[in-house]
């Protein structure tokens, strides 16, 4: 397999781990806030629990099926996920965490098994990704690195503005 996808996919297999550790990071009370304004987040605008049923959802409606189309259609056109749509029908907010954690892990468990399994050939298939434009299945695996990455960093940010509030600032 080629060095960054090594890196990416060890990446891809640590994050179940990182996701649950930073959301425990968010006191209980504010698992469900959400701050006066959104402005800087680098995530998609959701709450702490929000943001675990988004990550479940991209996995499994979004990456997974994109990864699946591009293997076996000729250079799809992956469609991206209307977000704030899936959080208002799923009612996102009423979610259980321990229940989309599991989930989670699972899927990604089954995404980093598919991964795995591709041949170097399989990895140069092209396709189309709305918003982001002509790309690779490997090109896909990456941009699936990054969003975790943001989900992360939305965390952290929430966390941020949580720890201005407690200091009354």
């Amino acid at each position: 397999m080629h060095p960054t996808t090594t890196i990416t996919l060890s990446a891809l297999e640590a994050f179940p781990r990182q996701l649950q550790a930073h959301y425990a990071a968010i006191p209980v009370q504010f698992r469900h806030w959400v701050p006066p304004s959104w402005d800087g987040v680098p995530s998609e605008p959701l709450t702490a629990i929000e943001q675990l049923c988004h990550v479940r959802d991209i996995e499994i409606e979004g990456y997974q099926r994109r990864l699946h189309r591009t293997l076996s259609e000729d250079r799809p056109l992956l469609a991206s996920i209307d977000t704030e749509r899936l959080a208002r029908e799923r009612r996102y907010g009423e979610a259980d965490a321990a229940q989309m954690l599991a989930e989670f892990g699972r899927a990604r468990a089954q995404t980093v098994a598919l991964i795995k399994s591709l041949e170097p050939r399989q990895l140069d298939r092209p396709a189309v990704f709305e918003g982001y434009g002509p790309l690779t299945l490997r090109s896909l695996v990456h941009y699936l690195c990054s969003h975790d990455q943001q989900h992360l960093a939305g965390l952290q940010w929430l966390l941020g503005k949580i720890e201005a509030l407690r200091a009354g600032v």
